[in-house]
Order: C-alpha cells, then structure tokens, then sequence
C-alpha cells in the first residue's frame, strides 16, 4: 500500500530547529554578503544542480551576467555579446557603456547595489533588485570583473566572494564595455558541466526576442531575423494546422499556431526573462484567445477545445516587473507601470484586435481552426462518458494502490524544497524494494511498472485511458489536465541497463512525447544511471559506470579486487543503493534534438520493428542529429 502522508507529518518536515541545545546570545549569527548566498544558495538561483537540468544554477549564473548584457543592448548600447566556456571558465563581453569605474567594486560584491534602481538608466529591465551578478561572484571560486569606459578600464577579482585584488583605474584603447570571467564553485556545484544545447538554447531565446542582437558563442554567431516568429518555428515538433500567426505592437510581442499533438505549450518572456511558470502575461494572453475565436465563431465553445494543442510564443515588456520569486520563473506583476492600464487589458486588447482581423483575412486558416476545435470537443464529451464511470475509483488507485510509494514534499506546492521531488518509475519487485528502502521520502516516490507498457504509437486518448498501467502513472504525476498540476520536478525512468530495460525506457518516453510532450521539453524527464560494477578490497570500494572506470578501478587498487558484475537494479542492495539516488546521483537528461520533429521520430523509431530502431533502443535514448536530417 502506499504510504498515506498526514499533514502533521508535512509540518514535521517543514519544522527545523532542533529540540536540542541551548538557545543563546551565542545562537545569533550574522552573515556577511557572500557568506548568506553561500549558505542559502536557493534563495538566489533556486536549486544547485550539476548541470544535468536545464534550470540548474550553473544556467542561472550564467543567465545573471548575460542579463545585464541584454539590458546595455535594450538601452541601445552594443548589438554583440560575446561569450566563451572553456575548461569551466566563462567569460561574457559586451559592448554597452561600462559599469561606472567608481562603482565596479560595489556593483559586483554590495547586495541592493546596482543601476537598475535608476528607471532613466534602465528601462524595462530584468535585472531588478541589485543581487544578480552578486549572486554569481559569491558561489565563484573565481570572479573577474572588467569594466573599459571612455578610454580608462578598470579590473577588481575576488574567490569566493572575497576581494583579492582590486587594480587601479589605467587608460585603455579598448571598446567600451563589460568583462565578466568566472568559475562556478565546485564546492557548491559539485563535479558540474555544462550542456551545450541547454546553453543554446538559453543564448537562442536571447536572440529571438532581441532582433538585431548578436550573440557568440566560442567563435559560433546566434542570431535571429524574425523574433518570436522564429522561435516557435524552431520550437514546433509536429507540423502546424495552419501558418503561424505573428503580431508585434507597442510592448507586446505574439506567435501562435495549432499543432496535431494534443499538449497547450507556451513560451513565454518579460523583458527577456524566460517565465517558464507564466504568470499574469501568460493567462491574460490565454484568456483572450478563447474570448476573440468564442466571439469570432459566435459560440461558448469550452475553453479547453480551444486551448488543446495550442502551441505560442508571447513577449511582454513592463516597466519594473514584480516576479514572485529571485529566480523570476512566474511574473506576479498586474499593471504595465505604476498606475497604469492592466496587463490583462493591454495584452486582451491586442490579441482580439488582431487575432480577430487575421481570422476574417484568412478564411482558409478560420476553417481549420474551427474543424480542430470541433474535433477536440468530440474527443472531449467521448473521455467525459468513460470518465463519469471510473474517475473516482482510477484516482483512488492511483493514490493508494501498491504502484506508488508517495513522498511528502510535491513540485505542485510552495515548499522550498520543491524543486527537489522526484519519481521513479521503476520495473521489478527487487528494484522497487530497494529504490523505496534508500529514498529520502520526503521528496522521493517511487511508481512501480508491471513489466512493459503499451507501445501508444497511433492510439488515441481513449484507448491509452482505457490501459490501466498508464492511467494510474498519468494519476500519479496529475498531468492528466496539463502541467500546471505535476507533482515531481523530476521524472526519473530507473530500470536496468540491458536491452529490455532500454525498450522500456523507449516505450516510457513514446508515453510521454505522444500525449505530453511538454513533460521532456520543459527538462522533466531523466533516465538514472547506475553504476555497472563494483570494484573493491578490504579498505575500499568503487562503483564504476563503464568498462574504462573498472579497469582503472583494478589497477588502482591493486592486486585482486573483488569484481561485481550489477545485472539489474534489484542486485543493488539498499544501503548502496542510497549513494546513487541522494546528493551525488547522476541523471542523464532525456533530450529532444535540435529541430527535430517528433512525429518522424516517433514513427521512425516506434513503428515498423527496422534495423534502425533496434539499433536506437540499444545505444542510447537521445534524439540524435543524423535522425534530424531525414525528418526534413
């Protein structure tokens, strides 16, 4: 059964001070700067990360430097940013007006110390509170700020928050601008490394929303023509119903098609900063797509065969944004400026005046809206009539059959642990057993597989509703209705490293790409890696993932080590069991390729049993370029 979770218990969890001690003059402490980010890094970047998620804070610091770039460019000052990783050292140079030279040691080490103060100097800006590039020097074992302004340059470096060397004023034949070099910690990020296509990515949404901007990347130039248009355009994975509608006006940028998938996915910015939990801007704009096609139509259609399918881009520029966290994830701003029109009315005004306009012009994109939203309302009464029999009792299975062994803490919550919850979904008796025995419970489930699910290429909605193995997973991440109610930040698919564990992994992910696709692309879901040998003798053991590792593994230890062979996840007892799903585990990311269609792949790999796809579910789960090529 699963474990029932009392809210006494989550109060528990949430609860730390401890019993023990004395409370004291001596229990008082004072931070400085750098030492609080140190202590409470999720404050300032949200979680840590070794770079395997897109929204670890390696990304963040990287993001918190860019930013201020982006901001100089906004202004009107400098159109390259350049920007280079090599051997974990990152530098940012752009071409903006230089931080003032009096100021450069207090902008990068004093917390609420920055320009962005200054409505006049920056206008519709990011970076707001003054703790961004602060942030960055504090969880650095490196920081190296330059800044070169009207001929004079100066330069100050720190470790760790701490001023090393602070350089005086010299003249410079160099360009105007900031120099930002730094090396994220690995006392706080651990063995890190960045991900190239998760740095693209980044570095591409600045390009799409700031046409004219050009970004490079290790000697590689990013670089957008059509802004958002473009955006969505590289970001569809499946063929659009009709043209993509592109509206720019004032401070309000959209794009927006209809997809054959069934996921609503949105990309959606302020002032550059990727919402990727949306916000006022984000509902405002979804408010008034149903309100301009109901009125257009001249009918209450529901709101979700409306939405369902909907793929767009949307950009808002606001005067001194109000985000409801540091990271800036979800915009909680409601007003354009001070006393000024509401979000809700300024984007509700555009999108009806000109998603109405285009609707009536284009006749032929009107028809096929129309017919797509029909057959979503068909589909929808169909799920309604198999859901009024067995809703009740499929929740209640899903929440306490033996399948899933809950945690307390859920992605869907406000706990500051949030962004830790995660779920395994594991097949086996013996490696549910020990995955549950190691797991922290307070933010780890585990969901158990009975052997392989349904390869869902072709079905509909209904007949995957129908397949009980599925439905109570669907239940258990509450993602029947869409995102906004996932339970776990992290979707870790666990079984083992051999043909069929692969193939369940395929079949997992076909799962998730054919009904949310939303689930990958937003960084979800991983497979666990595990080591594939344990090499050890009496005074020491090492778990190895590769050939390569336990043969230094042997040498390294000398003569005769014991040598294990892991089968399957079930051979790995609990107690060891515990090192690889706790601070140190290692994730490898599910990845959709850049530009990669997932209807073609899709079909190439999950239909007819060809030689290509047996190939794909024994080397590897990535979508890789070649494959890219033939879905042009």
């Amino acid at each position: 059964m699963a474990e029932e979770i009392e809210q006494e218990e989550l109060l528990e969890l949430e609860e730390t001070e401890s019993a023990a001690g004395n409370y004291t003059d001596d229990s008082i402490i004072s931070l400085s700067w750098n030492e609080h980010i140190r202590t409470r890094p999720g404050m300032y970047i949200g979680k840590l990360g070794d770079g395997a998620s897109q929204d670890d804070g390696i990304y963040v610091l990287l993001k918190e430097v860019i930013d201020n770039s982006i901001d100089e460019y906004v202004m009107g000052n400098g159109r390259n940013i350049e920007i280079t990783i090599k051997d974990r050292v990152i530098t940012v140079r752009d071409y903006g007006r230089g931080i003032p030279l009096g100021k450069l040691n207090d902008c990068v080490s004093k917390i609420n110390t920055g320009g962005k103060y200054d409505s006049k100097a920056f206008q519709k800006s990011v970076g707001l509170n003054g703790v961004g590039t602060k942030a960055v020097n504090a969880l650095s074992s490196w920081f190296r700020a330059q800044s070169v302004r009207d001929g004079k340059t100066k330069v100050v470096e720190y470790e760790r928050g701490e001023l090393k060397a602070d350089f005086p004023e010299e003249k410079s034949d160099e360009r105007n601008g900031t120099i930002i070099s730094f090396i994220p910690d690995e006392q706080i990020f651990g063995n890190y490394h960045y991900r190239q296509e998760y740095v693209d990515k980044l570095l591409w949404n600045y390009a799409f929303l700031n046409v004219g901007l050009v970004i490079t990347i290790n000697n590689t130039k990013i670089q957008s023509k059509n802004g958002l248009l473009d955006l969505l355009n590289n970001n569809l994975d499946s063929t659009p119903l009709y043209p993509i509608i592109h509206i720019k006006e004032q401070d309000f940028e959209f794009a927006m098609t209809h997809v054959k998938q069934y996921a609503e996915t949105y990309y959606s910015f302020v002032n550059g900063q990727h919402t990727t939990q949306g916000g006022t801007h984000q509902q405002a704009f979804r408010e008034a797509v149903v309100k301009t096609i109901r009125e257009f139509y001249n009918k209450e259609f529901d709101t979700n065969d409306i939405r369902t399918s909907l793929n767009a881009a949307l950009s808002l520029k606001v005067q001194e944004p109000i985000f409801e966290s540091q990271t800036k994830t979800k915009l909680g701003s409601t007003l354009m400026e001070k006393n000024g029109v509401s979000i809700s009315k300024y984007i509700g005004d555009i999108v009806t005046k000109h998603l109405d306009n285009f609707l009536h012009k284009n006749p032929e994109t009107a028809e096929v809206l129309l017919a797509k939203i029909q057959q979503s309302e068909r589909e929808r009464k169909e799920m309604a009539d198999i859901r009024k029999n067995s809703k009740t009792v499929n929740k209640k299975l899903a929440i306490t059959n033996e399948k899933l062994r809950d945690c307390r803490v859920h992605y869907n919550s406000s706990h500051e642990r949030r962004l830790e919850t995660t779920i395994f979904i594991t097949e086996g008796n013996s490696a549910t057993g020990s995955i549950t025995k190691s797991r922290d419970a307070n933010t780890q489930a585990v969901f158990s597989l009975r052997g392989k699910p349904e390869n869902v290429l072709g079905k509909t909605k209904k007949e995957v509703y129908l397949n009980r193995e599925l439905k109570l997973l669907d239940s258990a991440l509450n993602i029947e209705d869409g995102l906004d109610g996932l339970r776990y930040n992290n979707v870790v698919i666990a079984t083992d490293a051999d043909v069929d564990g692969m193939h369940i992994r395929l079949l997992v992910t076909t799962f998730f790409l054919c009904f949310y696709p939303e689930l990958i692309k937003k960084g979800h879901v991983y497979v666990l890696q595990t080591p594939l040998f344990r090499v050890r003798n009496k005074s020491k053991t090492k778990y190895c993932y590769s050939e390569e590792e336990k043969d230094s593994a042997i040498q390294s230890l000398g003569k005769n080590p014991e040598i294990t062979r892991f089968k399957g996840l079930g051979e790995i007892s609990p107690d060891e069991f515990k090192y690889f799903i706790g601070p140190n585990i290692l994730l490898e990311p599910v990845v959709i390729g850049k530009d990669a269609l997932i209807d073609y792949i899709l079909n190439y790999y999950m239909g007819n049993n060809t030689p290509e796809r047996q190939k794909f579910i024994i080397e590897n789960l990535r979508i890789e370029e070649d494959v890219v090529e033939k879905s042009r």
